[in-house]
């Protein structure tokens, strides 16, 4: 199925972001988790891609297994960072024998110390263009609702956005956010900007207080001061920030859906709990 298919058809859609494990065990713990969600029936399941490409070959059999085994739709990330532009084009073509549909193209956060191989590939928008020119995929991209932290401006980097989905972009998946104003209000610039396609809202249930700090440091996403102190108060005890996690995601996911999201994606983080118990208070 292609993703963008779904779209506009009066149930939202639904997704699921997974990466590869490192280890056979971390393996067996996914598939687990992923059949425990499938029962949730997604809309589809998007699998990461490692920094520097690092998981490449990882992100393909990931994404081909559970698309076969499981009975998933499933998309495959692709970024430029560490790839030729022939080498993407080979994963393309993989992807597309193994009976794969969707891909996201994404820049890519580049490792300290990255030197670009000869031939690569440098932004978003270059990769959705190489898909476009030569291979048949729904193309998904990302988009920062408080703007990419590289970003010189908020301007500039709605300029890109623009830039980005006219070279062939079919829907865009944010950027993980904690306040719906920011949502809202970047969908208002974006669809000003003569952004027509679907912008679906990123959610990270947060499941630990360490882990979200780290995560929200690298990429530039801010904590409201109504979470900070609901965090603050559950200390580092992982069940209570649990809780509150679930309880900030399941009520920012009613008033996007309320208010007209065309659907939600969940970064699962390998785990199913959090993401479950949101869904199922949703009434989905």
């Amino acid at each position: 199925m292609r993703i963008s298919d779904g779209f506009g058809r009066g149930r939202p859609v639904i997704s699921f972001e997974f990466f590869p494990p490192k280890t056979e065990a971390g393996f067996e713990a996914l598939f687990r988790a992923i059949k425990e969600l499938k029962e949730l029936a997604p809309s589809y399941v998007s699998v990461t891609w490692g920094a520097g490409g690092s998981t490449r070959r990882k992100t393909v059999e990931l994404t081909a297994r559970i698309q076969d085994e499981i009975g998933i739709t499933a998309m495959s990330h692709l970024t430029c960072v560490g790839s030729t532009a022939d080498e993407l084009g080979a994963t393309l073509g993989q992807l597309r024998k193994l009976g794969i549909e969707n891909v996201l193209a994404l820049g890519g956060d580049q490792p300290e110390g990255y030197v670009a191989p000869p031939g690569a590939l440098r932004y978003a928008n270059e990769l959705v263009a190489l898909v476009r020119a030569g291979f048949d995929f729904c193309v998904g991209a990302a988009c920062y609702p408080e703007t990419h932290p590289r970003a010189p401006s908020a301007e500039a980097d709605l300029a890109m956005l623009v830039q980005k989905v006219r070279c062939g972009v079919d829907f865009l998946i944010t950027n993980l956010y904690f306040d719906n104003a920011d949502y809202f209000s970047f969908v208002t610039r974006a669809r000003a900007a003569g952004v027509g396609v679907p912008i679906v809202p990123g959610i990270m249930p947060i499941v630990s207080h360490a882990s979200i700090r780290r995560m929200t440091a690298l990429c530039g996403a801010r904590i409201p001061a109504e979470l900070a102190q609901r965090l603050d108060r559950a200390g580092e005890d992982d069940e209570r920030t649990l809780e509150v996690g679930v309880e900030w995601s399941t009520a920012q996911c009613r008033e996007l859906l309320a208010r007209g999201a065309p659907g939600l994606h969940f970064y699962t983080l390998n785990k199913s709990n959090a993401t479950r118990r949101i869904y199922q208070s949703l009434g989905l």
